[in-house]
């Protein structure tokens, strides 16, 4: 194994992704949680950087890292906070969550290290949004149709449902 620069940016990269999911899931303050979502998502577009795939990282960063996290803190910060009514978890529970964990890291790590991908000669660095927009507009225009009508109706019941709690609150 050679220790180049672009194997150092990738572990460097992983980790921060890494460290940014450990520091979501364990931080109490809304916004310090999404601000460790962002790094995440940032370091993921690195690591495609890294892959030769500029467009997946421009996309990473506008729809994840803008769109996506202030989404997600909007909705958390319109919601409860807390729920006392929670119980404390159990020793044996965390313990068997931790056995889970360990064991789906496993069966994770053997599932890619016996998979058998195939050499094929590929193009990098060249037009890859060119190719991204060929595959997409021939190849699959009926699923990329097909997820913009059901974004669509995604909106359209979202209003609906916004509409009707209008109504709701005006009875009362």
């Amino acid at each position: 194994m050679t220790f180049s620069g672009e194997f150092f940016a990738s572990m460097v990269l992983a980790l921060v992704a890494i460290i940014g999911g450990v520091l979501l899931l364990n931080l109490n303050k809304v916004v310090h949680m999404v601000v460790a979502l962002i790094f995440t998502f940032v370091s993921i577009a690195g690591i495609y950087i890294l892959l030769s795939a500029e467009f997946v990282a421009a996309v990473q960063v506008l729809i994840y890292s803008g769109a996506v996290t202030i989404i997600m803190l909007f909705g958390i910060m319109l919601t409860k906070p807390y729920d006392e009514s929670e119980e404390p978890t159990g020793k044996w529970r965390k313990i068997i969550l931790a056995i889970g964990i360990v064991g789906f890291a496993f069966a994770v790590y053997l599932g890619i290290y016996n998979f058998d991908i195939p050499q094929v000669q590929t193009v990098l660095h060249e037009n890859n949004t060119m190719q991204i927009g060929k595959a997409i507009y021939s190849k699959f225009i009926i699923p990329f149709e097909f997820v913009s009508v059901l974004l669509l109706v995604a909106l359209i019941g979202a209003i609906v449902l916004a509409k009707r709690e209008d109504k709701e609150g005006e009875k009362e």
